[in-house]
């Protein structure tokens, strides 16, 4: 089986240094490329043809709900984690709004990955990370 290949957008260079450390560990997945805003996140997906990608709430421009919607609306798009610093209900609902597959805070990125990245190689993804918003 081929690597799950995610695409990790982000406005915070350190965020993304660190998320990419921990998915290097990871064994089954590989980190194919970043952007720093939900535009350019856009252009990464249409590109990169992604299987996941970990998006940013707030960025600079485009926000990560906005560029999440129009990542959905995409034939084939791929699955999409919400992550942001600030968990909360309002946030939640925005996402599953704007088609996102998962929610996930930052702070809980290293615990929760194990189960997704799991979940998305075996197969049974649709109800798991419906379970997350």
């Amino acid at each position: 089986m081929s690597a799950l290949q995610i695409l990790l957008v982000d406005d915070n260079p350190k965020f993304i240094t660190a998320a990419t450390h921990f998915l290097t560990t990871v064994p089954g997945v590989a980190v194919v490329g970043y952007a720093s805003s939900g535009l350019e996140g856009l252009t990464q997906v249409v590109n990169l043809q992604p299987d996941l990608v970990f998006m940013d709430v707030a960025m600079p421009g485009m926000s990560g709900l906005e560029a999440t919607r129009y990542i959905k609306a995409q034939p084939h798009p791929p699955r999409v984690i919400i992550l942001t610093m600030h968990d909360s209900p309002e946030y939640r609902t925005a996402a599953e709004t704007a088609g996102a597959d998962g929610f996930m805070a930052k702070s809980e990125f290293g615990t929760q990955l194990p189960a997704l990245i799991n979940t998305l190689l075996n197969g049974s993804e649709a109800d798991s990370l419906s379970q997350q918003l």
